[in-house]
Order: C-alpha cells, then sequence, then structure tokens
C-alpha cells in the first residue's frame, strides 16, 4: 500500500461543496422510547431470517429486538442473567443456521458469560447457556483472531481482571457448544482501564488483529504464532497527569482512498479515530504518515464532549472517505443542547496528491435527543445508504438516523 505525504494542517481551512461529495441528511425515528434504565449497546443482525437487517439492543436486565420494517419490539432475555447486561456479539453458535448471542452481564461484580440460544416457541425467552466468568466483562465481538478459520468470541474486561491486568480474551466455540466447555486463549493481560477494543484487517490475508483502547493508548495485538500474541503500541492518546486523564477510551480505523476516473484507487490513507480519555472529552484522528504505519499525526477534532463513549467509522456519502461518527452521553461544549450525535467528514480537496486528513467538518446529527451510549451504521432498508443506530444512556431511548 502507497500513501502520498503531504504537509498536515491542523485547524480550519478554506472548503467549498464542490470539493466534496454532498453530505447526507438524517431523518431521526425513535423506535424505543423507554428500553429501560440504560440502553448499554446496539447492534444489527437478521435475526428472523427474512433477508431484512433487525436492530438489537441491551438494557440493564434484557436483550431485545426490532423487527424490520416495522420495529416491533421482541423481548428475547429478561432478568435471567447478572444484572448489569453490558455487551453482545451474534453468530450462529451452534450451527443450526439461526442467529445467537452472546451475552456479557454482571460486568460491576463478577462477569458472567454466557450465550442464549431460541427455543420452538418464538414467543419464549430464549435459553441461557453457560460459557464462563471474567471479571469486569464489558465487551465482546466475535472475529477470527487464531488463524482458525473460523470466529472466536472475544472478550474484554473493563478493570484488572488477573494480577497483570484486563485480560483480553479468545473464547473458541466447542463442538457441542451447550454442555463442552468453551476453551479461553489469554491474548494480553498487561493493559488497564481496557474500555474498548475492535477488530481490523491490519495484514490482509491473514487472521484479524485486534485494537485496544487502554490507558496505555492505543495497542494492536497481533498472532505471531501458535497461541503467541504480540502487543505494540500504535499511539499514545491522551497524556494526562493522573492514570483517568491518559489513554482512550474508544477507538476505530478508518480508510482515506483516492479514486481514478475509472474507480481504481491510487493512493489510501488509513486513520485510527479515538475519544480520549476513558469517557472523554476530546475527538482525535491519527493519520498513518508511512507504509509500515509505526507514525501517526494526531489531529484534534473536538475538545468539547462530556462523557464521550459512542464512536463508529463508515464512508456515508460515498466519496471514498469514511467519516467518523461520535456520541456523548452528557452536555457538553460541544452541541447548543446536547448530549448528542455528531459526524466528522473530512473535506480535503480531491486531487491527485491524495487525501491528506488535513481538514474535517462537523455535522450535528442530534443536539439533545440521545445520551449516545452505543452507536453502528447498518444500511437498515437496502438503499445502498448507512443509516446510523443510537442507544441512549439517561433519554433511554432506541433511534434510527436514516440516510437520506
Amino acid at each position: 500500500m502507497r500513501f502520498h505525504m503531504m504537509t498536515f494542517l491542523i485547524g480550519v481551512s478554506l472548503w467549498t461543496p464542490a470539493t466534496a461529495a454532498e453530505f447526507p441528511t438524517f431523518r431521526r425515528q425513535v423506535i424505543d422510547p423507554e428500553i429501560g434504565k440504560v440502553c448499554y449497546a446496539v447492534s444489527t443482525t437478521d435475526v428472523n431470517g427474512d433477508g431484512k437487517l433487525d436492530v438489537v439492543a441491551v438494557s440493564e436486565n434484557r436483550i431485545q429486538w426490532y423487527e424490520n420494517p416495522t420495529w416491533q419490539k421482541h423481548v428475547i432475555l429478561e432478568d435471567q442473567t447478572e444484572r448489569d447486561n453490558v455487551c453482545l456479539a451474534a453468530h450462529d453458535i451452534d450451527g443450526d443456521g439461526q442467529i445467537d448471542f452472546a451475552v456479557g452481564a454482571g460486568w460491576t461484580k463478577i462477569g458472567t458469560l454466557q450465550w442464549i440460544s431460541r427455543q420452538a416457541d418464538p414467543k419464549v425467552l430464549w435459553k441461557v447457556n453457560f460459557i464462563g466468568q471474567e471479571l469486569s466483562t464489558h465487551r465482546m465481538s466475535f472475529a477470527d483472531v487464531l488463524g482458525k478459520g473460523k470466529p472466536q468470541l472475544v472478550v474484554s474486561p473493563l478493570n484488572r481482571s488477573v494480577a497483570e491486568g484486563a485480560r483480553l480474551l479468545a473464547f473458541e466455540i466447542p463442538k457441542h457448544p451447550v454442555t463442552d466447555r468453551w476453551q479461553a486463549i489469554p491474548l494480553d493481560s498487561t493493559l488497564n482501564r481496557l474500555h474498548a477494543h475492535t477488530h481490523i484487517d491490519w495484514n490482509p490475508g491473514r487472521d484479524m488483529e485486534t485494537l485496544t483502547a487502554s490507558q496505555e493508548g492505543v495497542h494492536l495485538i497481533d498472532l505471531k504464532r501458535p497461541a503467541a500474541f504480540a502487543n505494540r503500541k500504535l499511539v499514545e492518546g491522551a497524556s494526562g497527569t493522573s492514570p483517568e486523564q491518559k489513554g482512550a477510551g474508544e477507538v476505530k480505523s478508518g480508510q482515506l482512498r483516492w479514486n481514478a476516473k475509472g474507480g481504481s484507487i491510487l493512493s489510501s490513507r488509513q486513520y485510527l479515530a479515538t475519544i480520549e480519555p476513558m469517557h472523554g472529552t476530546a475527538t482525535v484522528v491519527y493519520i498513518s504518515e508511512n507504509d509500515e504505519r509505526t507514525q501517526w499525526k494526531r489531529v484534534v477534532l473536538e475538545t468539547g464532549l462530556k462523557q464521550g463513549h459512542a464512536l463508529w467509522t463508515v464512508d456515508l456519502n460515498h466519496d471514498g472517505y469514511d467519516e467518523i461518527v461520535v456520541g456523548f452521553r452528557e452536555k457538553g461544549a460541544a452541541l447548543t443542547n446536547g448530549p448528542g450525535l455528531m459526524v466528522f467528514e473530512c473535506v480535503d480537496p480531491k486531487n491527485s496528491d491524495g487525501p491528506t486528513g488535513s481538514t474535517w467538518k462537523k455535522h450535528i446529527i442530534d443536539d439533545g435527543g440521545c445520551a449516545v451510549e452505543d452507536v453502528l451504521a447498518a444500511d437498515l432498508n437496502g438503499d445502498g445508504q448507512p443509516d446510523l443506530i443510537a442507544g441512549g444512556r439517561a433519554t433511554h431511548n432506541v433511534v434510527i438516523y436514516w440516510n437520506e
């Protein structure tokens, strides 16, 4: 991969609508005004097998999904796990061709891991199956980080779960997932306040790598040989005077691609987007400055967040540049009313020199209507346009923002 090097400009630069594809407008639809005390997480998957993406949400004591396109709510887990439920990940765990869910619960106490499977009667609550325990369980996902050709359940605790730190684990799905033991493979245990992880195809053609956002910054966890992992720090994150003011709380990766008229990619530059520090005030983007991705230019996009907690990257306007979607859950200086949701769009001129990541434009999506705890993008109506889905903490709601 070849990057075209240019000087970075931090701050406001000249921009006209002709230099970028038109940014979309969004129509707000609340599909659940009162999910419970907290909407901890949102996700999308085809729950009922009709070919449409449904919305799934996690509250402190329930898992529920909203059926596309009516958004009728179906509760599939209620008061069957330790409070609070905090995370989930969708996958066909038992191989029956239907989606199941791994669920993390009891995260402020013992940290329980389980998966839920549907029963013959669709109106009955789903069955809870045991996986294991990990103190302070906070986030989970499915990805093939072991290079086995099929995904594992990757779990990250928020706080120290073993003596060394927060233990990042990959659980292999056993042949008989209801009765067999789920073997846990430690990926790393050196980080503290490990608030988030995500996966990235860092070295295409190999297994998936893991990016972590922690008190120590953003790290890449990479499989080097069977059951042996390397931990490499990519960026430091915030450099505060106390542990609570250091590092990053969220991380996602994105691409800035410049295409020729024929459609071929002339250049592509990778970036890392973060919220700093954990539950932080700043949105930051790190632009790769060399082919090896060992040098990163730090560009601060926003410093007025309060309790920044949600992050996603997606190309909303099909211009080849991934936008950065940011949500925060308490009123800060970033919005007039707040809390809410915003998008940062790279508006570098599209010319033969390629993207630099130097200039970004802020778009306000929701100012005060959702105290965003979690956000993601997905095309819910099949029109080719990514929509945004958010879950609120203090506002207790689940919201779709339709990309129009």
